[in-house]
């Protein structure tokens, strides 16, 4: 059973930056495209990077190209979301998600950042809070 935990949030003033981390543990742990969302209190939530496994590469929301970096380390099992220069607005729960890539790349391309629903795996977030 695969299982993910975030965690590095906080509170920060606006414009700092954050690094956020994902712990993915469980059987072919490293076959999994990893995900980040957000979400905003009262709102859906948010794709906003995405990395594939073995090399497949990484898939970015453009709300967030230039200002976020998604980077994995499959000898610690963990996937980090380096969030830079961040407003109020980006106040919320940030949460890491996997899904099984048949092929490296497969998970993470197109539209998947679109839906939710495209990661079956979830973890419990981490809550990022920006204000000064």
């Amino acid at each position: 059973q695969l299982r993910l935990g975030e965690s590095g949030g906080g509170l920060v003033q606006p414009g700092e930056s954050l690094r956020l981390s994902c712990v993915v543990s469980g059987e072919a742990a490293d076959y999994y495209g990893i995900a980040w969302f957000w979400q905003a209190p009262g709102k859906e939530r948010e794709g906003s990077a995405c990395g594939s496994s073995h090399g497949g590469g990484t898939n970015d929301a453009d709300s967030v190209k230039g200002r976020f970096a998604i980077s994995r380390d499959d000898s610690r099992e963990t996937v980090y979301l380096l969030l830079n220069s961040l407003p109020v607005e980006d106040t919320g729960r940030y949460y890491c998600a996997a899904v099984w890539e048949v092929l490296a790349g497969r998970g993470c391309r197109g539209s998947a950042l679109e839906s939710s629903s495209s990661f079956p795996h979830w973890g419990q977030g981490t809550q990022v809070t920006v204000s000064s």
